[in-house]
């Protein structure tokens, strides 16, 4: 039988590779105001903080000008270019589906916390078919503030109505494991996305989701 009773996931780099969706809808803006196209291998390394900390990094980095304005323009044309195809080209890490399906069965209940906007991150689980699996997924505009504030993984975790410490986060990135320490609850690793880059013990670090089920 497994130790947790509930389970609360990051999305992107957790459990589907988004960074191709992400790019495409970023290279609009990024197109309007004549500058480079991104590939998507680039972009992944800068997600985890939400999307306009994704834009603002991503210029730092090419070293390219910018003011609040000009941000804000890039943000809103990202936002919709999202918005009118939010999964296309985004595809759910192998054995996840499986495994989210294998946790449910169990009996154990499933949440996401994500610094995804809250209307995309609802579009993206319903176009990839994993809605009905998730008992609440909060996306980062919908809390005071987002990971790695801890309250945004506590309210995923009040949205589900947890009434005991009995749970445990699961991510790819520090952002994810720093919420989790903030939040005063376990933290696991995913073999894949960020999570190679992550410094955590040998236990707390999955080979696939469906270890959750042994721990």
């Amino acid at each position: 039988m497994a130790f947790y009773s509930a389970l609360i996931f990051d999305l992107d780099g957790t459990l589907i590779d988004s960074a191709p969706d992400i790019a495409k809808a970023l290279n609009v803006g990024f197109a309007q105001n004549g500058w480079p196209s991104l590939e998507p291998a680039y972009v992944e390394k800068f997600l985890g903080n939400g999307p306009r900390r994704l834009i603002t990094d991503i210029l730092e980095d090419l070293n390219i000008v910018f003011d609040e304005a000009t941000a804000q323009r890039a943000l809103d044309s990202y936002q919709n270019a999202y918005l009118n195809d939010p999964a296309g080209r985004t595809k759910i890490f192998p054995y996840v589906r499986e495994d989210l399906e294998a946790l449910k069965s169990a009996g154990i209940r499933l949440g996401i916390c994500t610094n995804k906007t809250h209307v995309i991150t609802g579009k993206v689980l319903e176009q990839l078919g994993l809605s009905s699996l998730f008992d609440a997924a909060l996306g980062a505009d919908v809390v005071p503030a987002c990971k790695p504030d801890p309250g945004h993984l506590l309210a995923v975790a009040n949205a589900m109505e947890l009434t005991t410490g009995n749970w445990a986060y699961v991510g790819d990135t520090d952002i994810d494991k720093k919420a989790a320490e903030a939040a005063g609850v376990p933290f696991f690793v995913v073999p894949w996305g960020g999570g190679p880059e992550v410094e955590i013990s040998s236990e707390r670090r999955l080979s696939r989701l469906a270890d959750l089920l042994h721990v």
